[in-house]
């Protein structure tokens, strides 16, 4: 009533400062009379429920009249200064957030007694939600400038922060109201940038983005949850789940607005933009914890709100620390999310390629990971998400729909799209990170590399496949081991790469690694010969048998010292090369001289001997491949030596890599007819021998048995054996279920991704503690740089030891204990008691050492 008969020059010292704080004092005064009488408010207290309903009426009169002066300042201009009106926005955004916070907390202030007072809170609530939107229309209204005082300044970005305050008490509450309090809170801030944006909290301002985004999030997908649950797909629920996944919508370009125009000031704030990723892409599918949701919302989710969350990353791709806590080696991520990781950096590596080329340069050439080198780490730990396999949408030819493929081709799809599209200045990270993850000890992340390695041998020049070809080469050749799984990989890598090379680099190769040396046999037992020239591959065939040849019958002339096994080994390995994949070059003579050299060593074989030398057991499982291509040109003499040993080396428990080279070979003997001399000795070696390989319980070797078998069932001429093998009803019975091609156990979907989830836990541990395993021949495998553990690792490493713990109880759930169990948990009880006194008493230690750089180039392909 009086503010018509005031100047808007005059309001806020003659009104505005006097008024309203005593307005906030009564205000105050109503809210502590109400939460004290509210405490003994019950239906039958009439009196203190009349004293109850008057304060609340009161406090709507006071909404009421505060929410009129605010829209009468509203009709006075269009513009307005700060200063005119100081008093007024922090005075009513106090009221407002009390009111909401009184309003939130209803249930536990009036003690269960809603019912006697909801009409009158649902009017306090609305009258509240009219002020809000009144001054919020006001300070719209205000005006700044350059020249504006800097008490002008600070008041707004106190005013701004006060709403920031509101957005969180009323996150639950209403999402009109939740969205247009953002609303406003965006808007001031961009539309004041200059002014603002030194003195704003833009950490607290993000991260609450960040938790609302979430929370949405999450709650579009509870109610998805509870639509497939109740099979219900219409009414109410969808109605407020499409309000839900729009509010996600909205965060979503809030998110990408804010960050547009303030990306210098949100350093502090990229863990939380990279979890907030991390943690929407573990909820949702293809993520092994994602909730279970049907097609069509999970595709809404998709279209509305995730694509709209995309051009976040485009924005944050420049942006240094973003790169560095993306790429960071001490990130520590627990098991759910580590597809997360991997698919944010393969969203990163396709958005690359269009950015400019210091942005792209940023990403490969900093001071954590490369991006590269981080891709290959994130994939290793997928190992459940790997094995199930998850499947996610790709389009395999444009045009055309996108069809689900599984994790494995879907990376290496983008990684090659990646790897095609870098510039020559990424090639050292390129290659380093190839090499290093070839290495890897997880076989699937050196398949990975294998592959992107042979497109990169495809894609670019004939001269960098030559080149790579020798690197690897070389690096073969001077492995200080050749029975490690590094010198596999690296082996199996120059086998597929050798087929890519230009026939004049293979004649090349041929002559730079001369097959007759004695020194090169080691690198040429990986190659298959298939991969040369027709020619060439005779003459290196010839060449390299001649070679191996010698080495065994110097051997074999000599003391048949073990300590000189090593050469001999490889010499078989390199012949066995030979005669699988140029056997058809080999002349008749040639291989009588091979077969003889091989029957010789077979007299100096003791089974006991094997056992206790892990390089006989390689030379026999040499053996024993060589003589399948030499199968049907057995005499009895040799036929029986085999077997006698053999089934002398069964019966004392041979190693797995042994029996399965048994099994290889009993699938072979299918094609031979036993001469009538050895048959009474051999016979019955022989089904003893797949009689007791059925019935393994190592399920690799029993796996292959069972193929094995079927195999020389189909092929022998002597049938009688068959039955022979088959010597007891389970044996028989599996054999059969084989062939009818019958499951054993029928999983279903839920079991096997919580086995997924429990193997996941279990392959991460064996992978952190093969990082500093020795090899047998005591040399250690190559560090990687040191760096002090983060919490994050300390974290990763306990929620390991957890899911193993979690993982025995399951088991024994199902059945009872083996006797070893008790003392070995015993045992891991003493450990954890000795860690525990380490923690108390010293504190770690950290080695750090620089990676070496690596040494070679890349040959760049022509425009």
């Amino acid at each position: 009533m009086f503010l018509p008969h005031i100047s808007l020059a005059d309001l806020e010292q003659t009104f505005f400062s006097k008024v309203l704080p005593k307005t906030v004092q009564l205000f105050d005064n109503l809210m502590y009379e109400l939460s004290s009488e509210a405490r003994g408010l019950t239906s039958q207290n009439t009196e203190l429920c009349g004293t109850v309903r008057n304060l609340l009426q009161t406090v709507v009169q006071l909404l009421e009249t505060l929410t009129g002066c605010v829209r009468y300042v509203c009709t006075l201009q269009e513009c307005l200064s700060l200063e005119s009106i100081r008093t007024l926005p922090s005075a009513v955004l106090y009221v407002i957030k009390n009111t909401f916070t009184h309003c939130k907390d209803s249930e536990s202030v009036y003690c269960g007694h809603l019912h006697l007072i909801s009409d009158l809170l649902q009017a306090v609530f609305k009258e509240t939600y009219s002020l809000q939107k009144q001054l919020m229309e006001l300070l719209d209204k205000i005006s700044m400038d350059s020249a504006s005082p800097e008490d002008n300044i600070t008041d707004m970005v106190s005013v701004i922060h006060t709403v920031l305050e509101i957005c969180s008490v009323i996150s639950n509450m209403d999402h009109a109201l939740h969205a247009n309090t953002w609303k406003f809170i965006i808007k001031q801030s961009l539309k004041h940038h200059s002014l603002l944006q030194c003195q704003l909290r833009h950490q607290d301002i993000l991260s609450g983005l960040c938790k609302d985004t979430l929370l949405s999030f999450h709650s579009c997908l509870q109610l998805a949850e509870q639509m497939k649950m109740s099979e219900i797909q219409e009414g109410t629920d969808l109605r407020l789940f499409q309000k839900t996944v729009k509010l996600c919508r909205f965060f979503a370009n809030s998110l990408v607005h804010y960050t547009k125009e303030f990306l210098s000031f949100l350093s502090d704030s990229c863990f939380q933009l990279h979890q907030l990723f991390l943690q929407i892409y573990s909820k949702f599918p293809p993520s092994l914890y994602a909730t279970e949701i049907l097609e069509v919302h999970r595709d809404e989710i998709s279209r509305v709100f995730l694509v709209a969350l995309d051009p976040l990353i485009n924005q944050l791709l420049p942006f240094s620390p973003f790169m560095e806590q993306v790429l960071s080696d001490k990130l520590g991520l627990p098991a759910e999310q580590q597809l997360p990781q991997c698919l944010v950096l393969i969203t990163i590596m396709d958005k690359l390629s269009s950015q400019p080329e210091e942005v792209q340069a940023l990403w490969n050439t900093g001071k954590s990971l490369s991006l590269f080198a981080a891709l290959f780490f994130s994939f290793q730990q997928c190992s459940g998400e790997l094995s199930l396999p998850v499947h996610l949408p790709e389009v395999i030819t444009t045009g055309q729909l996108a069809v689900p493929i599984t994790l494995y081709h879907y990376v290496c799809v983008h990684l090659c799209s990646f790897i095609a599209s870098a510039l020559p200045s990424q090639f050292p990270q390129l290659e380093y990170a190839l090499l290093d993850a070839v290495l890897s000890s997880s076989m699937i992340t050196s398949l990975l590399a294998m592959d992107a390695w042979c497109f990169l041998a495809r894609y670019g020049t004939a001269e960098l496949c030559a080149h790579h070809v020798a690197v690897i080469a070389h690096l073969i050749k001077s492995w200080p081991s050749d029975c490690c799984y590094q010198v596999s990989a690296l082996g199996v890598l120059l086998r597929r790469m050798l087929f890519l090379m230009a026939p004049d680099h293979q004649a090349k190769f041929a002559r730079k690694f001369l097959p007759e040396e004695v020194e090169n046999l080691s690198m040429w037992q990986h190659i298959s010969l298939k991969a040369l020239h027709p020619d060439l591959r005779k003459r290196v065939a010839h060449q390299l048998c001649a070679a191996a040849l010698t080495q065994c019958r110097r051997w074999l002339n000599s003391k048949c010292a073990l300590g000189e096994l090593k050469p001999v080994n490889t010499a078989l390995s390199v012949l066995l090369a030979a005669c699988n994949f140029a056997g058809d070059t080999l002349e008749a003579e040639l291989q009588a001289s091979i077969l003889g050299v091989l029957g010789q060593f077979w007299t100096s074989l003791q089974a006991k001997q094997v056992l206790d030398e892990p390089g006989l057991q390689q030379t026999l499982c040499l053996l024993l491949h060589l003589l399948e291509f030499f199968i049907e040109a057995l005499d009895a003499q040799l036929i029986t030596q085999v077997f006698a040993l053999q089934s002398s080396l069964l019966e004392l428990g041979p190693p797995d890599h042994v029996r399965l080279a048994m099994v290889d070979f009993l699938s072979s003997m299918g094609k031979v007819f036993i001469p009538q001399e050895a048959q009474r000795q051999v016979v019955p070696q022989l089904s003893r021998l797949f009689a007791s390989l059925l019935a393994d319980q190592t399920w690799l070797i029993h796996q292959h048995a069972l193929e094995a078998f079927t195999h020389f069932a189909e092929e022998t001429s002597h049938e009688d054996v068959v039955p022979q093998c088959l010597n007891s009803e389970e044996t028989k019975n599996k054999v059969v279920s084989f062939l009818a091609k019958t499951k054993q156990v029928e999983e279903t979907t839920e079991g096997r991704s919580k086995r997924m989830k429990q193997e996941s836990i279990i392959c991460g541990a064996q992978f952190m503690k093969m990082d500093g395993v020795l090899e047998s021949t005591g040399e250690p495998l190559a560090k990687r740089a040191c760096h002090p553990p983060s919490e994050e690792q300390y974290k990763s490493a306990v929620s390991t030891m957890d899911g193993a713990v979690e993982a025995v109880k399951l088991l024994l759930q199902k059945g009872s204990p083996p006797a070893w169990l008790g003392v070995k948990l015993e045992a891991l009880q003493m450990a954890i008691a000795l860690l525990r006194d380490s923690v108390r008493s010293s504190p770690p230690q950290h080695w750090l050492r620089e990676q070496p750089a690596p040494k070679w180039g890349w040959y760049h392909r022509p425009a």
